[in-house]
């Protein structure tokens, strides 16, 4: 079977995704700087060349989370995540499969792969996928389950925005921020969602504040 790339689309992509990233991360209060910075950003082309392209061998596929779902290592509520950001037909790479089962059967799991193979996957559904079998059990009690820790803040707020995608429409499981920027008034918080993630929804099931989160852990915290 051969296959082929737009490399001219493809790059556009990227450069636009890219842009997004830096509109999302330096985002500033005051509406004329912000506008002047994003017009800014969008416009220079200083930001990127190419494109170049490298070959690469794809990683190993293996079998699909509605292929574990049917053989019982993963919850058969999982299914209710299914969307866009997690489609449950979609077959996983190896050594994502391999760790989910590994993590299923008790087993302490390392995933050491190259940048794009899918390591947040390798942990972040067996996670899920032992909250949701607490709900299924009706133990899913108030109280921290996961914690997720990144060198950076910028790798912190990516993760937030996959958690977003993920739980949107699955507000039993909560999840939350801790970081140096996040504010500890709950009133604050939201103001500060608000300007940061502008037409972004405020979502039930996130926690925005450092004072709800010490003083009511809910489901999960990352």
């Amino acid at each position: 079977m051969t296959t082929s790339i737009d490399a001219v689309a493809t790059s556009d992509s990227i450069k636009a995704t890219y842009r997004r990233y830096l509109s999302s991360l330096l985002a500033v209060r005051d509406p004329k700087i912000d506008a002047a910075l994003r017009h800014a950003i969008d416009n220079t082309d200083m930001l990127d060349k190419g494109p170049y392209l490298e070959a690469t061998p794809p990683y190993a596929p293996g079998k699909s989370l509605q292929d574990l779902i049917a053989e019982g290592v993963v919850a058969q509520g999982f299914a209710d995540l299914a969307g866009k950001a997690l489609p449950l037909d979609r077959p996983l790479y190896v050594h994502q499969e391999q760790s989910i089962r590994k993590v299923a059967a008790g087993r302490n799991v390392v995933v050491a792969t190259g940048t794009g193979s899918g390591k947040t996957e390798s942990f972040l559904i067996p996670i899920l996928d032992s909250l949701v079998r607490e709900r299924e059990q009706g133990a899913l009690d108030p109280g921290v389950r996961a914690l997720l820790l990144y060198p950076m803040n910028a790798l912190a707020n990516d993760q937030m925005k996959r958690l977003r995608s993920l739980l949107a429409n699955y507000p039993d499981i909560t999840f939350g921020r801790y970081t140096g920027e996040t504010e500890t008034d709950p009133r604050k918080a939201r103001e500060a969602f608000a300007e940061l993630n502008i037409d972004e929804p405020m979502l039930p099931n996130e926690i925005l504040s450092r004072q709800e989160m010490r003083g009511r852990p809910r489901r999960t915290c990352c």
